[in-house]
């Protein structure tokens, strides 16, 4: 599927994830500079740019944060190139501060950025509403709903961002990213400046922003958001359609929520005004359609900016128009659904409440499967040895990866957790502030995203912490994307890859170890000797995620472990090391042979487990 998005097939329909239509609008609009950092619900856009690279006329990286992927696009884009920058809706906060001003400054090349939310916080921290951020930085905001808008306003948001030379925000929502729906492809236009062959004219007037620079462009930013919001009032992703006296106002995943109930319920007589150009906002086109109705019915995902705007403009223009928004049953957090518009629809339209069929199956009535960590994983290993050497006599720093999937008992590896790259820093002003031990732990992705700094403030300023970087030689928890250490990576060899243990030298750490994290006696002894210590310490725990290992790497795993007939059941396995291949079956303790990896941890902690070579399958 991925090799035809490169192809020109224009007037072909194909059945696309919303991610890859991303990638075709990209595509088709001649993208010459694509950068990112991974993040669920938006890892599939640079993932697929990363496998269509070598046949692909554009330039791509995966960048160690998403500040330096924004600065690296937001540099591309000053050089006339143009870029896409892609991170999911938290990466904004870590590369909020470029943002800032390349806004000011302006991306001749044309930049477009992809925010993706995370509404109902489906693999995050919170459920930030990133439409606040064009409205901070002062960007154009276009809001698909489908797979075909995935890919025409990403186009759009590249044209729009050339024609007026500022970055434009792409926002969309976990339900959109993740749809798979029909998009017809257009043609394919040839990159306009490729990665090598652009010019930057210089002009320190505009792109070095000293304070006086900066006042100018200030006004400058708010002058081109007028001839923005232009833009919007004859967008044709900004469409009235229906007939009745109740509106419906609706950007977003809800546009395709309304659409459903709709078609499927024709007795809900409405006038719709959809938005797919979001900000600035249409406000003469928006005021039109109030003048023809006498309910609204405000339909948006998360904060209610779009209610806001509405409201503000009812009461400017002393309007009659009852409004049913975010006090009317629509709630300020998680994803709405066809069941809750039909039901706020039901009711400005005073009608009876039909019977909508669910989509989806409640989450309640799903059967509940606590996080856990992958049977084999090697931060099993290490967490298991942590605990056993400080108990819960530590207090423990957590950070973003696989291994806040140890949160749970019996680990309970994660007494708090921050953002990317927080576990040091914060784990520094935990121990400063309580006076025990604290132990930290962070990724090796994560480490070079953002936890060099950290470690840097924890040398410098003498705090008393316990790293433990749990090195699984990739990016496991997005989906095995390289980084700055792995050696290895789909295309092959890496010519290039950096060392953590060096790096954590050179930031001044004087004890520093490294073991092999599923060799359970290496890992005990080194903690042991770092519990005596005080000031920074760091323990590097490396063995590969043992996914990444069979599907990247090519290793086969040629054992197996089984219970031997001398086991008393004393429940150890099962209680404290909670590998997800044990069972108990009748009262006796049972290794699953299909989940076991054979990574022969558990052989090291009971002497009734054993090893023995894995049968090859007939």
């Amino acid at each position: 599927m991925s090799q035809i998005l490169l192809e020109d097939r224009s007037g072909e329909r194909h059945l696309l994830l919303g991610n890859e239509a991303i990638v075709r609008g990209a595509i088709e609009a001649g993208i010459a500079f694509v950068s990112c950092y991974p993040g669920t619900p938006s890892s599939e856009v640079p993932d697929t740019f990363y496998r269509l690279a070598p046949q692909g006329d554009y330039y791509f990286e995966y960048s160690v944060n998403e500040k330096v992927a924004m600065e690296v696009a937001g540099g591309a884009a000053l050089g006339g190139v143009p870029s896409l920058v892609t991170m999911k809706h938290v990466g904004v906060n870590v590369a909020a501060d470029p943002l800032m001003t390349l806004a000011y400054i302006g991306t001749p090349g044309g930049l477009v950025i992809l925010s993706a939310d995370d509404p109902g916080c489906h693999s995050s921290q919170n459920e930030q509403d990133n439409r606040y951020y064009a409205r901070l930085a002062g960007l154009a905001c276009l809001e698909p709903a489908t797979a075909q808008e995935c890919k025409d306003m990403t186009k759009e948001a590249l044209r729009l961002s050339v024609k007026y030379e500022q970055p434009v925000l792409l926002r969309t929502t976990t339900r959109v990213n993740h749809l798979r729906g029909p998009v017809e492809f257009a043609a394919i236009e040839p990159v306009k400046t490729a990665v090598g062959k652009g010019d930057f004219a210089k002009n320190p007037g505009r792109f070095v922003p000293v304070p006086a620079v900066a006042r100018v462009r200030h006004r400058v930013l708010l002058e081109k958001l007028e001839e923005l919001q232009k833009e919007a009032e004859k967008s044709p992703l900004n469409r009235t359609w229906g007939t009745g006296n109740v509106g419906v106002i609706a950007s977003g995943i809800s546009r395709a929520y309304l659409k459903d109930i709709l078609t499927e319920h024709p007795q809900f007589k409405c006038k719709v005004l959809e938005l797919g150009f979001t900000y600035p906002e249409p406000e003469k086109l928006i005021l039109e359609f109030l003048k023809g109705v006498e309910k609204v019915v405000i339909l948006e995902e998360l904060e209610p900016l779009l209610e806001n705007k509405v409201r503000e403009l009812i009461q400017k223009n002393s309007l009659d128009v009852q409004i049913f928004g975010k006090n009317d049953g629509l709630p300020l957090f998680g994803e709405y659904s066809t069941a809750l518009v039909a039901k706020v629809l039901a009711k400005a339209l005073d009608s009876d409440l039909p019977q909508v069929k669910p989509w989806n199956q409640d989450v309640a009535d799903l059967p509940q499967r606590p996080p856990n960590l992958c049977p084999g994983c090697p931060h099993r290993s290490t967490y298991y040895a942590v605990r056993k050497i400080f108990g819960d006599d530590a207090v423990y720093s957590n950070d973003i990866g696989c291994y806040t999937l140890g949160l749970l008992p019996p680990l309970k590896m994660a007494d708090f957790l921050l953002c990317m790259g927080s576990s040091v820093s914060a784990g520094s002003g935990m121990a400063r502030a309580i006076g025990k031990p604290v132990v930290a732990f962070i990724g090796d992705s994560t480490f070079f995203h953002s936890g060099i700094t950290g470690l840097i403030n924890a040398v410098y300023n003498n705090h008393d912490l316990l790293l433990v970087v749990l090195d699984n030689r990739t990016t496991a928890m997005t989906g095995h994307q390289p980084h700055p250490g792995v050696d290895r990576t789909i295309h092959g060899q890496s010519p290039t890859s950096l060392e953590i243990e060096p790096i954590v030298r050179a930031c001044g750490v004087e004890h520093v170890r490294k073991v092999k994290a599923l060799n359970q006696n290496a890992v005990q002894k080194a903690l042991q000797e770092f519990k005596e210590l005080r000031g920074v310490r760091v323990l590097i725990a490396e063995d590969p995620c043992p996914l990444y290992a069979r599907r990247v790497l090519g290793r086969k795993f040629t054992q197996i472990a089984y219970i031997d007939e001398s086991c008393d059941n004393c429940l150890e396995c099962v209680q404290n090391l909670a590998c997800p291949a044990f069972y108990v079956h009748e009262g006796e303790v049972k290794i699953n042979p299909v989940l076991c990896i054979g990574c022969m941890l558990c052989v090291q902690i009971c002497k009734h487990i054993k090893g023995k070579v894995r049968e090859a399958k007939g």
